[in-house]
């Protein structure tokens, strides 16, 4: 076998361990989705009311996503400094072992710990894996491998709603659901801990081409010190406006990962276990919005990215006003899951460029870590408002006023993308004339 023939394998081995790990943990992130509608009827069997028990859930989600937040922002770059395959298994691992916790605990603290303890270790996952991708891949690749890895956690969501939708209607009970997801992250974990692979160069190969807009391009070596490491991320305004991107599209993502089974349910009447096979719509559809956008961004050149996320949020915040114009009942019952569909394939194939490909673009193979922790632990400062915020708003204004509340975050956001792409056409332009 040549050696191209043999690194493509290799790549295609670290693909599927990333990808296989990745949904993993997914798995473990919508257990606590799908089982919300059954964890309210179990504290109203305590003598909690419906909407005490729908905010206590939005207070626990919103807990779990401040952890993985600060844990983004805090311990994400460890991975440019001991490897990101470090990171990706304690991400893995977490997220098996708290989940077994959750299954097997009895009341909302021991809950709550379990919960922040599978988000604070899941935080380190991702990086970890945009780390191990920076070492193993060119940079004109990156649109498409940072794109095929986002459908990771995409297609676990999808397959765990689905499978747990199974589950409950075969009379299974919530503890049941997490059980099944710590088995399915632990089997991942076996198989990363057994043939995963730091870097190319670790395996034989030479070392990738890093992208020249790169914020480290004119150094190959490891940043000396954190300031070395943060400020050239910092003092750069177009990554601190896709911080800003990030936070607005975790808001409304989170949202729906979060809500669609209890909207589902409470207001379009869907069965428990109806809901959430049905909720597995948003991260389905995603998939192929993430695969087109991966492919498209790395044809449209070293802009193109900005541009994309431009055109997907302002669709985004339309798909999202059709969606609040929706009642039950109405002549096509379908209508709410082709809204819930379009405001997927909108936003969820930009928004994988934000943690993946810009990070990668950013921190090159000394900062991807840094660059994707940073990124996505502001973005999941703005998913903490998808919990315990989106919980009272539901509860005071109903779900059109969350739509609406969705659409002004929508529209903001597709303004900044609009400014990240004339910073973006310029510096290729600084680039190309150079």
């Amino acid at each position: 076998m040549s050696t191209r023939a043999a690194l493509r394998l290799a790549q295609l081995r670290t693909i599927a361990l990333l990808f296989g790990g990745y949904a993993a943990c997914y798995y473990c992130r919508a257990d606590l989705s799908v089982a919300t509608p059954l964890l309210v009827e179990e504290f109203g069997r305590h003598g909690v009311g419906h909407s005490e028990a729908l905010i206590r859930m939005g207070s626990l989600s919103s807990l779990g996503v401040l952890a993985y937040a600060f844990g983004k922002l805090f311990l994400t770059g460890l991975g440019d400094y001991w490897g990101g395959r470090r990171n990706f298994l304690i991400g893995v691992g977490g997220a098996a072992a708290f989940t077994l916790l959750f299954a097997g605990a009895g009341a909302l603290p021991l809950f709550t710990i379990a919960w922040l303890g599978n988000r604070l270790t899941q935080s380190v996952g991702w990086a970890g894996l945009i780390k191990v991708s920076s070492r193993w891949f060119n940079y004109s690749s990156y649109g498409s491998i940072a794109g095929l890895l986002s459908i990771s956690y995409l297609v676990g969501d999808a397959l765990a709603r689905q499978q747990m939708g199974v589950l409950i209607e075969r009379g299974y009970g919530w503890r049941a659901l997490f059980l099944f997801a710590a088995i399915a992250a632990g089997a991942m974990l076996l198989a990363n801990l057994l043939w995963l692979r730091e870097s190319r160069v670790e395996a034989g190969y030479s070392e990738p081409t890093p992208n020249p807009l790169s914020l480290f391009a004119a150094t190959e070596l490891r940043p000396a010190s954190l300031r070395a490491l943060l400020l050239p991320l910092l003092r750069s305004r177009a990554f601190l406006l896709v911080c800003l991107l990030s936070f607005a599209c975790t808001i409304i993502r989170e949202t729906f990962n979060t809500w669609t089974p209890m909207y589902l349910r409470d207001h379009l009447g869907y069965s428990t276990s109806h809901a959430a096979a049905m909720s597995a719509l948003f991260p389905g559809v995603g998939t192929v919005s993430v695969l087109l956008a991966g492919w498209l961004s790395d044809r449209l050149g070293l802009s193109g990215r900005s541009l994309l996320l431009f055109l997907g949020l302002t669709a985004t915040a339309a798909a999202l006003l059709l969606l609040m114009s929706l009642r039950p009942g109405a002549a096509l019952p379908l209508l709410p899951l082709i809204a819930i569909g379009l405001v997927a394939f909108c936003l969820l194939g930009p928004y994988s460029y934000l943690g993946g490909a810009f990070a990668l673009d950013f921190g090159g193979r000394q900062a991807s870590a840094t660059a994707s922790g940073i990124i996505d632990g502001i973005g999941y400062l703005g998913g903490v408002l998808a919990g315990d915020t989106v919980a009272r708003v539901a509860v005071a204004f109903g779900w059109d006023g969350v739509f609406v509340t969705l659409a002004v975050v929508s529209a903001t956001a597709a303004a900044c993308a609009g400014a990240l792409h004339l910073l973006n056409t310029r510096a290729v332009t600084e680039v190309l004339h150079a």
